[in-house]
């Protein structure tokens, strides 16, 4: 999106390429002389040095973690590396290169459960679990940054966002593939979680828009104020695809699941943003990406890990056809 906007720019990618990271999401892109693709890890200091070094980049947006929040009660290690330790690096490297402007890009997550209202820019903090505890973390440390050393960091905490390109262990593409294929599909609880959905479109062009005109040291939220039980979006995408609601089944909620996220943008409104997509409109694009683009997800799931991660996840779980089944089980398989 920024590359079509800006030709007189030249876009640098630095990505690990850990088991969520896919060269295949840039293959539209390698080759473009204005885009350069590097391999590397924002927690290790001398890669990112080099890569600062050479190309000397004045605007840095930090995409970089780890975020599904299931594998951080697996592992929350590796989210403290990456969401904390990764966004010191970076910041560090911001400082010595004279970076014009850093943007965190954060979670709705990191404000915790509202069982009502939204929170503002100003709502205290309250992560409860590994994942959005290490996002947090990580705005606190870019906060410091700008009030320490004045370097211009701009925090974006953005809600729920779905969109072709996702990996499909996340809750949409996870529904959406579960679903061509005739499988089940999981669902915590009871699945009245709520959440505000986000198009990735909607998103890029809030970042895009914060990176031109946002105020360094302050958090902007962006929100699409579309809030849905997952249980109704799990309906729609079986409707989209003519498949049975029969293929719902409940399984046993993960520890400390949020209820609800919901955050109020009016700060980011205000600069004359606002959602293009409605959410059935933006479902009925991902669903009909996903269902056009078996080539880029079937690979994923057919591979060994993602195969481990599911039995792992779902089918070592006791499956019901009602939620009060479910709910009578809440602790996650060891």
């Amino acid at each position: 999106m920024w590359m079509r906007k800006h030709d007189d720019f030249e876009v640098i990618v630095l990505d690990k390429l850990t088991y969520a990271g896919n060269i295949d999401n840039l293959h539209d892109m390698l080759g473009v002389e204005r885009f350069h693709f590097l391999r590397g890890d924002i927690c290790d200091a001398d890669t990112v040095a080099r890569v600062f070094e050479q190309f000397k980049p004045e605007v840095v947006v930090n995409f970089a973690a780890e975020t599904h929040v299931d594998r951080s009660l697996l592992s929350p290690g590796s989210f403290i590396m990456t969401d904390v330790y990764g966004v010191h690096i970076l910041l560090e490297a911001c400082r010595k290169y004279g970076v014009k402007k850093f943007i965190q890009v954060s979670s709705d997550e990191v404000y915790g459960s509202l069982s009502e209202g939204a929170a503002d820019e100003t709502y205290r903090l309250c992560p409860r679990n590994p994942y959005s505890a290490s996002k947090a973390g990580g705005d606190l440390m870019a906060l410091a940054y700008f009030h320490s050393y004045s370097l211009p960091v701009i925090i974006t905490r953005g809600c729920n966002t779905y969109g072709p390109y996702q990996h499909p262990e996340k809750f949409i593409p996870l529904l959406i593939t579960n679903a061509i294929d005739g499988m089940p599909l999981p669902i915590y609880g009871d699945g009245r979680q709520i959440r505000d959905w986000l198009f990735v479109e909607d998103h890029c062009e809030a970042i895009e828009l914060l990176i031109e005109r946002g105020e360094p040291g302050e958090v902007y939220n962006i929100a699409a104020n579309q809030e849905m039980h997952n249980i109704a979006v799990a309906h729609l995408i079986l409707e989209m695809l003519g498949k049975p609601k029969t293929l719902i089944k409940y399984v046993a909620d993960r520890p400390g699941h949020d209820r609800r996220y919901a955050m109020d943008a009016s700060k980011l409104r205000s600069l004359n943003w606002s959602p293009k997509y409605k959410f059935e409109e933006g479902l009925r694009i991902t669903v009909d990406w996903y269902r056009s683009n078996e080539w880029w997800w079937r690979k994923i799931r057919e591979h060994p890990s993602f195969k481990e991660y599911y039995k792992r996840m779902y089918e070592q779980r006791l499956w019901f056809d009602t939620p009060e089944e479910a709910k009578k089980h809440l602790h996650m398989p060891t």
